[in-house]
């Protein structure tokens, strides 16, 4: 079943020898790194732009990609140092330009706009001049020149991106259901998704909850490392972790070494939903120890100041 079935322009036969030229060294590194089972790459160094040889190695491209799930190509395209702007543009315009295209063909492109996006945008942008105007000049050399305006059907992006920015806390994005309402309108508006003005408007919403994302796992993974240190100071070396899907007395230092890890990973796969729950669930064990820590404490240091008192030692 198809997302779209509006036409797309034809691009001449050296053109799509151009495209699949520049993206066979990525799709090479694609089959080599989930290990897919297909013939070589037509594509070398005799490769000719014949009707014969670009359709032979369309062919190849399309069994591949098949084969190439949207969280493969994104964990793939954020940790690979071939993703560049040239390549990320060719694997667009090769999406873009076919004829049919599927729901994996659209998740594949609402990820590759954004992935472009943020590329190319100034890293020292601020929130307030992520505009439709300015993400749809970023995007030009892809969706060509817009003057870009919120579809009706999309008039709820803005009120949902206020929701998100509201979120203190990972948890609260979460549970918010903000990621959740931006991939229906996707869905259920398939069809029209592939309208320019309405790619603009999505790049435009992705982003946004991307940096909202960030922002709140970094704060709930400093939040947490500062509460490790702070058990530690006070003489805790175990948490119960069990509704992060750890042990009853999962060692501090463990979970240290697993925030570390986890900065890595969100990074690569921001939308993954059990290991986030886990991160979310973490923070709450962390914050529980710290407010079960205190009392103890407190009944530590009056004990010892009783037998102080008892023993006649004097501070």
């Amino acid at each position: 079943m198809t997302a779209s079935t509006q036409p797309s322009v034809t691009p001449s036969y050296e053109d799509q020898g151009i495209t699949l030229t520049a993206l066979q060294p990525i799709y090479s590194a694609l089959v080599h790194e989930f290990v897919i089972e297909v013939p070589a790459c037509p594509i070398d160094q005799g490769f000719s732009s014949s009707p014969e040889s670009i359709e032979h190695a369309a062919l190849w491209f399309h069994q591949v990609d098949v084969r190439i799930q949207v969280h493969q190509l994104r964990q793939f395209l954020q940790t690979t140092p071939l993703a560049s702007e040239i390549t990320l543009r060719q694997l667009l315009l090769y999406h873009l330009q076919k004829a049919a295209k599927s729901d994996s063909d659209r998740d594949k492109t609402d990820f590759l706009l954004v992935q472009y996006f943020s590329l190319c945008a100034p890293s020292g942008m601020q929130d307030a001049d992520v505009d439709l105007d300015y993400v749809a000049q970023v995007l030009e050399p892809v969706l060509s020149p817009q003057q870009p305006k919120l579809p009706g059907w999309l008039s709820s992006l803005d009120t949902i991106l206020q929701s998100a920015a509201s979120c203190q806390r990972l948890s609260e994005l979460l549970y918010s259901g903000a990621i959740e309402q931006g991939r229906k309108l996707k869905t259920e508006n398939a069809g029209r998704y592939f309208e320019p003005s309405a790619m603009v408007a999505f790049a435009r919403y992705s982003f946004m909850i991307r940096r909202i994302f960030f922002r709140l796992m970094h704060d709930d993974l400093n939040a947490i490392q500062d509460g490790l240190r702070e058990l530690e100071h006070r003489g805790v070396s175990t948490v119960d972790c069990r509704r992060a899907q750890f042990s009853i007395d999962e060692p501090v230092a463990r979970l240290r070494m697993i925030c570390q890890s986890w900065k890595v990973m969100f990074h690569a796969e921001y939308s993954s939903g059990q290991p986030l729950r886990m991160l979310v669930d973490l923070r709450a064990a962390v914050d529980d120890a710290l407010q079960n820590a205190a009392p103890k404490v407190l009944q530590a240091n009056a004990a010892a100041a009783s037998a102080r008192s008892s023993s006649g030692i004097k501070n």
